[in-house]
């Protein structure tokens, strides 16, 4: 387990020694949000009954956050080695493609959950929020991390140069957030835009994760475990596969 060890410490400490960078800043842009959406919406809309509309957003804006700096964690590490060359002294190594990836998707679900962490916290200093259930938040977040985290290696693996990862982040993870539910209830939509939302994986840790505050959800939370875990393993089965056969890695 020692390789596995070092190679989850080298992570952790890559993104832990520029934290200013990739804690800080989206922690600050998730809290701009928070204060630009609260401060016009709060006495026009509110969603659940007897929950204001910034309660409501705190926990999308926490997920959100959480999810997209999952996802650069993973995806970010392999494109730098990649692109810099150093990628060829981890393949060196006698690390087997199993602990490649836990250790990176470990690495990924730390920083996905710092970011969220922290998030939440910061908000609380606009509101406080109820803990409907504590276990289905944990439960969503380790999860909703660990996917994004798979997703990120798959397209660290992909991707060739750092614009091919720029388009994979602006062109499918931010549209997938950004039309998850994060700053509003899916019922509020047509028809038809609401069984879209429901193609959107995303819908479903977002809509999980706020029920687990408010006991008040667009779906049944178990249904959304249930998707959100399914995706989790086929991306997981996916990478898995990609490191063994080496794509992209090994000429």
């Amino acid at each position: 387990m020692r390789g596995l060890y070092t190679l989850f410490k080298k992570e952790l400490l890559r993104f832990w020694k520029v934290s200013f960078q990739t804690v800080a800043a989206p922690v600050m842009t998730a809290l701009l949000y928070l204060l630009i959406f609260s401060h016009v919406l709060e006495s026009h809309v509110q969603v659940y009954p007897g929950v204001s509309y910034t309660a409501f957003l705190i926990p999308g804006l926490t997920m959100m956050s959480l999810l997209q700096n999952a996802f650069a964690n993973s995806s970010s590490s392999l494109i730098q080695s990649k692109v810099m060359g150093n990628i060829v002294f981890l393949l060196l190594t006698p690390l087997s493609y199993w602990e490649f990836f836990v250790a990176f998707l470990a690495a990924a679900i730390v920083r996905g959950l710092v970011v969220g962490a922290s998030v939440y916290l910061m908000a609380l200093f606009w509101v406080d929020l109820p803990l409907a259930h504590p276990l289905l938040i944990l439960a969503f977040a380790l999860i909703g991390s660990a996917m994004l985290g798979a997703l990120g290696i798959i397209a660290g693996i992909w991707a060739d140069k750092f614009d091919q990862l720029a388009a994979f982040q602006n062109f499918i993870i931010m549209p997938l957030s950004f039309l998850s539910g994060v700053f509003y209830s899916i019922h509020s939509l047509p028809p038809f835009w609401q069984k879209v939302s429901h193609l959107n994986p995303f819908f479903y840790m977002i809509d999980g994760f706020r029920y687990g505050f408010f006991g008040q959800g667009d779906i049944s939370p178990w249904i959304s475990l249930s998707i959100v875990s399914l995706c989790f393993l086929a991306l997981s089965w996916s990478t898995l596969l990609l490191l063994k056969r080496g794509y992209k890695l090994r000429g």
